[in-house]
């Protein structure tokens, strides 16, 4: 058996058992329905949210406005990051806004992304925006600096200037931090998109969210939720691969059998 297949496998079985568990506390009474119902009531919810066409709707809202988002914010977040890291004089200036506006919780800007781009996609897809600018810009700038100086002190003797010294030093010698930011990018998107939905959209998943709250429909409630983790779980597959196409020289594990 394969080292991938025993690692899938072993994955699995923690919640398994949790799931077990939890469907055997209902059945037993020792759990309730009302707050936890079992298992096999979301998955029968989540199987009429597809079969209704609810669930298509769903996602096909939530991932275009993330993708839009986080279209945008690694358009911007990774050149800035890139330059930063680079140039020391445009760290100096840019950095101290980075890490103030960093610090703000992104959902308390949202009133006022409201007011700029309107209450409807314009500002879900800013504040996605945000919650993808700021993981990959800083990792761009901090994958950039930690690149030895020797790299650049030898590139440039050999007569490397400007965009080579970009494209032969410092986008390789950043690629797997800029990576790792991309995946905190991913997550922070989604996260921030199913918030926007809660509070404003009637369609996507976290719309389904809170309308299946009001209603008390908490099978509904739960297989939302499933679903937003199962999406978590795809984006950091989805990470895991650019890391083994891209930086495969960065993907190697120490194991033990």
């Amino acid at each position: 058996m394969s080292s991938l297949v025993r690692k899938a496998l072993a994955a699995l079985v923690l919640p398994i058992l949790l799931l077990l568990g939890w469907e055997w506390g209902v059945r037993a009474g020792l759990v309730s329905p009302m707050f936890f119902p079992a298992p096999t009531a979301i998955a029968k919810a989540l199987l009429g949210m597809a079969e209704s066409g609810r669930l298509c709707v769903d996602l096909a809202a939530t991932l275009s406005r993330v993708a839009a988002g986080l279209a945008i914010g690694v358009g911007l977040g990774l050149p800035l990051g890139l330059l930063m890291g680079w140039k020391p004089a445009l760290r100096s200036l840019v950095d101290p806004t980075i890490a103030a506006t960093h610090a703000l919780p992104k959902i308390a800007i949202y009133p006022i992304l409201m007011v700029l781009f309107g209450i409807g996609d314009g500002s879900r897809v800013a504040l996605v925006a945000l919650g993808a600018f700021f993981p990959i810009v800083i990792n761009a700038m901090t994958g950039v600096r930690q690149i030895d100086t020797r790299y650049f002190e030898v590139a440039e003797s050999y007569g490397a200037r400007g965009f080579r010294v970009l494209s032969e030093v410092i986008w390789p010698g950043s690629l797997p931090l800029i990576l790792a930011g991309l995946r905190l990018a991913l997550n922070g998107a989604l996260l921030l998109g199913i918030a926007s939905e809660l509070l404003t959209a009637r369609e996507g998943l976290g719309g389904t969210i809170w309308m299946a709250w009001q209603t008390f429909r908490t099978e509904d409630l739960y297989a939302s939720l499933c679903i937003t983790g199962l999406l978590g779980v795809a984006f950091n597959g989805l990470t895991d691969l650019l890391v083994r196409i891209l930086a495969p020289w960065r993907n190697g594990e120490r194991t033990t059998d």
